[in-house]
């Protein structure tokens, strides 16, 4: 397949020597779901072509009021295998590694068995959106992570930004603590709403599209550009 083909329209943008700086970048997302499945969607059409991908989970009928992976014809199918059969469709040079596993404290190990450029943190458990914070930081690796998504409307309201400049959103708040005990000396970057929760039925994380697709495609948005600054 000749991508300079089909990234001609995206070197005419920012340049050859950007493009082949996207392509050659080495990518681990962690979480499938409706931000990390739109970030991941951002990346290998943006051109990047070496990815790990990270989620246990299998595509469930309520997912298709947001995640992009989701269809009538794949419920029940395993989000990893599904994602590494779409990037394929997309372009068939992409390098795809698969943990088809739930992390946790005990095994979150795994996913440092190999240095990558970026970590993007789309997943929803806690203490492992703490643990990667602090060992990327001990790793010197880039990470961004995303905090809650869920009981939000508004897209225009989801924004990058440091950790510490969060409002509204538990996650962030959590975090911002952990950061402070451990003793983290350096700015955590995340992306974050700014909207306050809307009132809703506490039983499930009330969702729709708009704002987790948006913040997965901030989130790469944030990765693009560090690279192509990065290159000049």
């Amino acid at each position: 397949m000749d991508t300079k083909k089909i990234f001609n329209r995206e070197i005419s943008l920012i340049g050859e020597e950007n493009y082949f700086k996207l392509k050659n970048s080495n990518i681990l997302i962690i979480g499938l779901g409706g931000v990390g499945g739109y970030a991941l969607e951002t990346l290998v059409r943006s051109g990047v072509e070496n990815f790990t991908i990270v989620d246990f989970d299998t595509i469930d009928i309520t997912n298709l009021n947001r995640q992009i992976i989701s269809l009538n014809s794949n419920i029940g199918k395993s989000k990893t295998d599904e994602w590494k059969k779409r990037i394929s469709s997309i372009n068939n040079n992409v390098k795809v590694k698969i943990i088809n596993k739930k992390i946790d404290a005990e095994n979150i190990d795994i996913l440092f068995s190999e240095n990558y450029d970026y970590i993007i943190d789309a997943c929803d458990t806690m203490i492992v959106k703490k643990l990667l914070i602090k060992k990327c930081y001990e790793k010197g690796t880039n990470l961004i992570t995303v905090c809650g998504m869920g009981r939000k409307l508004d897209p225009k309201k989801v924004e990058i930004m440091p950790l510490s400049k969060t409002s509204y959103d538990p996650i962030a708040k959590a975090l911002r603590k952990y950061v402070k005990d451990e003793k983290i000396n350096s700015k955590v970057m995340c992306i974050c709403s700014k909207e306050e929760p809307v009132e809703s039925d506490k039983t499930v994380i009330a969702s729709m599209i708009m704002v987790p697709s948006v913040a997965g495609i901030l989130a790469s948005t944030y990765i693009i550009n560090s690279i192509i600054k990065a290159s000049k």
